[in-house]
């Protein structure tokens, strides 16, 4: 057992009783604590009263199904998503990571690829919480916008909150740390801490695409991220840091 774990928390959400079983136990043996639901009222529930490392979430699910509950957990926290389903093709996973999953797996799965998923994305996780140091710029304003480096809170010009999921904040930060510079795909995904963080080629393109959701640029002219044809993406302002 990996005592370094025993501090996770894993919600899993499935209604499939056997799978809740199978990847309780499975997760619990590898030092983990684990909380199982069947529905999004009662994993809302937990939200409410349990602090939660990791969120396991199927796809389908009775009532609001998982994509459904995966945009509303976004839209509140940065709590890791790792989307579970029986359907596996490019457009599911896409749409999954549109609502802001940090990966998918799918159905039948070995759960010792689960397990080396749910470690990779808390790793990830943990690393971009340490990254910020103390002598670091506090505040990043560019175009308006103000992000807090220590909360990761995104500010519109007009004062309105922005959430960011933590692969949206990492991203940011790699076009904010090489503001007016073309960024090309590799590139991309080496500095948001290699290419385990995107499942798939494209998933760069929906990751700056739900980006530019967040910054309200158009994605038809970009103003703020701009693509940079047949070279990669560049964040085009002028960047001021404060302490």
């Amino acid at each position: 057992m990996d005592t370094m774990n025993s501090n996770d928390h894993i919600l899993i959400v499935d209604d499939d009783r056997d799978i809740r079983a199978l990847l309780g136990d499975y997760l619990q043996k590898n030092g983990y604590r684990v909380t199982l639901v069947a529905d999004g009222k009662r994993m809302q529930e937990v939200l409410e009263s349990e602090s939660i490392s990791l969120i396991v979430l199927d796809l389908m699910l009775p009532g609001e199904d998982g994509l459904v509950l995966c945009r509303n957990i976004r839209a509140k926290s940065e709590i890791p998503v790792l989307m579970l389903t029986a359907k596996g093709d490019d457009m599911d996973r896409i749409v999954g990571l549109e609502m802001g999953a940090d990966d998918y797996v799918a159905k039948p799965f070995n759960p010792r690829e689960l397990l080396a998923r749910i470690k990779s994305i808390l790793r990830r996780s943990k690393a971009s919480q340490e990254a910020i140091k103390p002598d670091e710029a506090n505040v990043v304003r560019f175009s308006g916008w103000n992000l807090d480096m220590l909360s990761r809170q995104l500010t519109s010009p007009q004062g309105v909150a922005v959430p960011l999921s933590g692969s949206e904040y990492r991203l940011l930060r790699v076009f904010i740390d090489h503001a007016n510079r073309i960024l090309n795909r590799d590139q991309l995904m080496d500095f948001c801490r290699g290419r385990e963080m995107f499942p798939f080629d494209r998933s760069i393109d929906v990751q700056v695409s739900r980006l530019r959701q967040r910054l309200g640029d158009d994605a038809k002219e970009p103003m703020l991220i701009k693509t940079i044809r047949g070279e990669g993406y560049m964040l085009a302002a002028k960047v001021e840091f404060e302490k």
